[in-house]
């Protein structure tokens, strides 16, 4: 295994992560691949291959065991999965993401905060200290962050995405209500509770 995973394999971890949780709470000792394919809508030779990658968890026919397993992709998040994100917006949406442990636990650190209220910079949200929005281009060189999180105004999200990927940022989580036109090289991940309820409802439904 390479000394570091890339993003892409580090969010399919985190998927299995998220599977193999809910599995454990619901009783389950055991879980096939196939399974795992059918909850995450990740093929099942690709599960097996990103697993089989980390020792031999898995029996054929018997599955693999789930404490184990999350014992293994929790270690392996955290040591090699680390990837240092960076933070816009100190409001109420984004104090709830920077203090969240569900990024820690998925090998995601939270390295740097922004906003542009001048008396939210300077205080801190768990262990991270808010940056004034002016250091955004700095920052997000200095600390090799390559993935950001937008938790601002729908009129600001445009200008803040482009700041970010001026300075680096190749995927970028928008949890506001704008829409965003950047180039084709940055995944954009569009987050709105009201949004992915209805996709469910939508789903479920039909």
């Amino acid at each position: 295994m390479a000394e570091r995973l890339t993003v892409g394999v580090a969010a399919r971890l985190s998927r299995y992560l998220q599977v193999l949780t809910q599995a454990k709470k619901m009783g389950k000792d055991r879980i096939s691949s196939q399974e795992v394919a059918d909850y995450t809508n990740i093929n099942a030779t690709q599960i097996r291959r990103d697993l089989s990658g980390f020792g031999k968890f898995g029996k054929r026919g018997v599955g693999y065991n789930i404490d184990s397993l999350l014992g293994e992709i929790r270690g392996i998040l955290r040591t090699q999965g680390q990837h240092n994100i960076a933070l816009v917006g100190a409001g109420r949406l984004g104090q709830a993401i920077a203090s969240s442990p569900i990024f820690a636990e998925h090998g995601i650190n939270v390295a740097a905060i922004f906003d542009t209220d001048p008396a939210k910079v300077g205080q801190a949200i768990g262990t991270v200290t808010i940056s004034a929005y002016e250091d955004v281009a700095r920052v997000v060189r200095e600390k090799n962050i390559v993935v950001g999180v937008l938790a601002v105004p729908a009129s600001s999200a445009q200008a803040a995405a482009d700041e970010l990927v001026e300075a680096g940022v190749r995927i970028i989580f928008n949890y506001s209500e704008g829409l965003l036109d950047l180039p084709g090289e940055v995944t954009v991940h569009t987050s709105n509770p009201a949004v992915e309820l209805l996709h469910a409802l939508y789903f479920h439904l039909t």
